[in-house]
């Protein structure tokens, strides 16, 4: 197939962001010798206002809205995310084109090297301005002081050798992130990878997404080479389930998916970020729509829109 110009990729401008366009650019180029490509580089709302917590300020819109305008003026020809900062319903005229195959789903602990997460104790101050995150780390370290922290992997992974207020004894960060990175090669912090199970992802977490206009067949044909069947399944349950629950990062829940034979199991979670309080459920189907709804109305069910109400009421969404 032959693109008459560069087909241009937008993007964010860090390092991870950078990283992941440059994947998705060498794999088309691998899968269409002689495609040229041009990178454009985007600095959204949610890179611009870091004093203040996602939740505060819009949510996950804030990471993809510059690039998707230019996407749909034209611009640019294809935007490269992260898929877990997608909001679950997309702009008219936006699709997503392909979903390449998944990294590593996992969240991680990382710590001073001479304090393994196992010694954590109070007062431990563990850093994270995620939701989720928050509520599970509440449950895991009752007695520990969340520490609302934003900017990019390593600024936040820099936290726990910080000196005097900025100290954290511990951060989460997605293993994703830290490995495409090449950060687990550091040996000043140690790293516990926490078990999906017990400590359940984001939804998309690990998982890229390749964003086009709807009609622009050829980008859209080019994309489809890098698209992951299994992975987009899974991901298709985990965001129907975002979606039932009315959820963005202004929601303390996590999804995650797995594929056995075409058969998906989902295993979810609604919380209290303040309580730690969370019911959890798993489910199994073939029909990653369905799924994904059934899983969110078991949990809405079994206490998580009596959670939900008392979090909205509480003011905790708001930061």
């Amino acid at each position: 197939m032959t693109f008459s110009r560069p087909l241009k990729i937008g993007t964010r401008g860090s390092a991870l962001a950078l990283w992941q366009a440059d994947f998705v650019a060498d794999a088309l180029r691998e899968a269409h010798p002689g495609l040229e490509t041009e990178k454009v580089l985007f600095k959204t709302a949610g890179d611009r206002f870091l004093d203040r917590p996602l939740a505060e300020i819009g949510g996950k819109g804030l990471f993809t809205k510059e690039l998707e305008v230019s996407l749909a003026s034209g611009e640019i020809d294809l935007a490269v995310h992260s898929l877990k900062d997608m909001p679950t319903r997309l702009p008219d005229g936006l699709v997503l084109a392909a979903i390449p195959q998944r990294a590593d789903v996992r969240d991680c602990v990382i710590t001073p090297l001479q304090a393994p997460e196992a010694t954590l104790a109070p007062p431990a101050v563990v850093g994270t301005a995620s939701l989720r995150r928050a509520c599970l780390a509440r449950d895991r370290w009752p007695a520990a002081r969340i520490e609302p922290i934003r900017g990019n992997v390593t600024t936040r992974l820099e936290r726990v050798l910080a000196e005097g207020e900025r100290r954290c004894d511990a951060v989460v960060l997605a293993m994703a992130g830290l490995q495409r990175l090449a950060l687990m090669l550091r040996d000043d912090v140690s790293f516990l990878p926490l078990n999906p199970e017990h400590w359940i992802p984001a939804v998309g977490q690990g998982a890229l997404a390749l964003e086009t206009r709807a009609d622009d067949a050829q980008t859209n044909r080019l994309v489809a080479a890098l698209h992951h069947e299994d992975t987009a399944r899974c991901v298709a349950a985990e965001r129907a389930f975002l979606r039932a629950v009315e959820g963005d990062c202004r929601v303390p829940v996590g999804a995650f998916a797995t594929s056995d034979r075409g058969v998906l199991r989902l295993r979810g979670f609604i919380g209290d970020p303040s309580t730690g309080e969370r019911v959890v459920e798993a489910l199994r189907g073939d029909a990653p729509e369905a799924l994904g709804v059934a899983l969110a109305e078991a949990l809405l069910a079994a206490g998580g829109r009596e959670i939900l109400q008392r979090v909205r009421a509480s003011g905790a969404l708001g930061g």
